[in-house]
């Protein structure tokens, strides 16, 4: 059973809705595992494709093996795995490529593990991009939401102290994770600068003007600013845009297991907001797409 886009007249913003398919998950082929889903991942950018019609949406889940097509090699039936990227993935069971599947570790729950790795990897690029090192200073622009607090865990393991913007709410989720919390809104270059005398990194998860502009205000070098967001910003302004590099889904690849063993070791955490039964994805895509669910939502099967 899986949940697909359609398109309807009249044509035009809200020309989509959502329907249920019930034709069953294909057999694997050479290569290929069938997993039984547990829990899909949700991400903005679901809302966005269903948004543009895109029939097969999701990127991101957990589950456990079903099946193993041949030369599907360290799998086995029954093995509890997660999966990025794959395609259709609001599904009960999806067919996927065996080197996209990895071992689920045994402390991460259902709804964490189907939400670890899109976010993860964007954040993952946007530090790896900008080369942080222990002792750098960094501010992360959007710092409570799923790709910002991944960002902040991964700068603070590598020794960096961080700045994060977000509102007032959420400053304690920020301290949770050892950033020191930064309101935005006008005024936020000089609050920036009343904490520190120098700020070596930005990462913007947000890509507002103002994340743009008050990152090149207070970094001196455009090749240690990164966004998951402004793209035009980044061609006009010559700094990094995480996913649209020409190594970035090679890198994104290869750095998936690292994100799942330091999940693994309770070093990368997921914060949830919600989950929600699986019938339910409409309800869940508009809390996804309100920019408001205050951490990961996902869907239980």
């Amino acid at each position: 059973m899986s949940i697909r886009t359609e398109k309807w007249a009249p044509e035009g913003p809200g020309a989509t809705r959502l329907t249920l398919h019930q034709p069953e998950a294909p057999d694997p082929g050479t290569g290929e595992v069938t997993i039984a889903v547990r829990a899909v991942g949700m991400n903005r950018v679901d809302a966005i494709n269903v948004s543009d019609g895109a029939p097969d949406i999701g990127y991101e889940v957990s589950g456990t093996v079903a099946a193993l097509g041949q030369d599907a090699d360290g799998h086995d039936i029954g093995d509890e795995v997660l999966s990025f990227r794959v395609q259709g993935g609001y599904a009960t069971a999806v067919t996927v490529s065996a080197r996209d599947v990895f071992a689920k570790p045994p402390g991460l729950g259902w709804a964490e593990a189907a939400n670890l790795l899109l976010t993860g990897t964007t954040a993952a690029e946007m530090v790896h991009r900008t080369k942080i090192a222990a002792g750098d200073v960094v501010l992360v622009h959007g710092a409570s939401g799923a790709v910002g607090i991944s960002a902040v865990q991964q700068s603070k393991l590598l020794g960096a102290r961080v700045l994060g913007t977000a509102s007032q709410k959420n400053w304690d989720l920020l301290r949770r994770f050892g950033a020191e919390p930064v309101a935005y809104g006008p005024g936020l270059e000089q609050r920036v600068r009343e904490l520190t005398d120098h700020v070596d990194v930005a990462l913007d998860a947000v890509g507002t003007a103002e994340a743009v502009d008050v990152s090149l205000a207070l970094v001196a070098d455009r090749r240690r600013i990164a966004s998951s967001a402004a793209s035009d910003r980044a061609k006009s302004d010559g700094f990094w845009i995480a996913g649209h590099e020409t190594d970035s889904a090679d890198y994104r690849n290869q750095v998936r297991s690292h994100l799942i063993e330091l999940a693994g070791a309770g070093r990368l955490t997921v914060p949830m907001a919600k989950t929600f039964p699986f019938a339910d994805a409409p309800d869940a895509l508009n809390l996804v797409a309100s920019g408001h669910a205050g951490g990961k939502v996902a869907l239980l099967v």
